[in-house]
């Protein structure tokens, strides 16, 4: 498959958080989005009478993290206008076919695949965990793969990175750095994303806080306990362990989680020769 791809993006209103649209070249989809202030534009939108999936996006109240709801229709607007009722939504995006091609069962695979992936991704909260899914012969799943693939492509630009693994998949040949940060017994492995720094699973941290998280980083604490209600962080005899992968807003969010303390993330992570990120980063 073709990873490049020409999106067209379109303002029915000339404001990038009102309603827009997304195309990409040679694609049969279209994307639609917009924040719940503008459902009534949003729903009245012809495409939307037709079959597709749908994402409402949010926040969970109790949590404060982010959360969706994946849906399919056979009328996307009328089902969307259903939705009212949920507090938690603040904006939507739906995909249907240009030509009008998207069967029940091909909406329905997609509905299922979009809710694995995304609950596999962990990034949002997925309120419907539960799907049917629907089986298809092999060229049909080949297609709706595709259609999968572009949808993707798409939520990121429209303002969602729920299908968006922490660490892209990569090329042989462009294996991301992979670097360390060590504090007494504890060794943490992660690199750079576009979002910030992940560390990765199996990697562990001090149990101790450093006396600078309690004077000068409550932040540090904060973090560090969301990580540990959120099964992210287990204790592991004198260590944490981490459960899974985890992103940080930056190096130094992700090496004071390891340090248990303040620490510079430029110089605390390192390659395999001892190169500072920071060195690394200036040459």
């Amino acid at each position: 498959m073709n990873k490049s791809a020409t999106i067209k993006l379109f303002l029915p209103f000339g404001d990038a958080k009102s309603v827009r649209t997304a195309e990409i070249s040679n694609w049969s989809g279209k994307a639609v989005a917009a924040p719940r202030s503008e459902l009534d534009h949003f729903i009245a939108r012809e495409e939307l009478f037709n079959p597709g999936v749908y994402i409402l996006l949010g926040t969970d109240t109790e949590s404060g993290k982010p959360m969706a709801y994946i849906g399919e229709a056979e009328s996307v607007a009328d089902r969307i206008k259903q939705h009212k009722s949920k507090d938690f939504w603040n904006a939507a995006v739906a995909f249907v076919s240009k030509d009008e091609n998207l069967t029940k069962s091909h909406i329905r695979y997609l509905e299922g695949r979009l809710i694995q992936i995304s609950t596999s991704v962990g990034r949002y909260i997925i309120s419907n965990s539960q799907n049917s899914g629907s089986r298809l012969p092999e060229s049909d799943l080949n297609d709706m793969e595709v259609f999968l693939y572009r949808i993707s492509q798409l939520l990121p630009v429209l303002g969602s990175e729920l299908l968006s693994p922490l660490v892209a998949a990569v090329q042989p040949e462009d294996v991301p750095l992979i670097l360390t940060c060590k504090m007494k017994g504890a060794t943490a492995t992660g690199t750079r994303t576009p979002n910030g720094f992940v560390i990765f699973k199996d990697s562990t941290a001090v149990k101790q806080l450093r006396e600078s998280a309690k004077t000068n980083g409550p932040w540090i604490i904060t973090l560090r306990n969301q990580l540990v209600e959120n099964g992210s962080l287990v204790e592991q005899g004198d260590l944490y362990i981490f459960t899974k992968d985890v992103e940080f807003s930056s190096p130094s969010a992700a090496a004071a989680v390891v340090h248990g303390g303040n620490a510079a993330g430029p110089l605390a992570w390192k390659d395999a020769n001892g190169k500072t990120l920071k060195e690394i980063e200036e040459n």
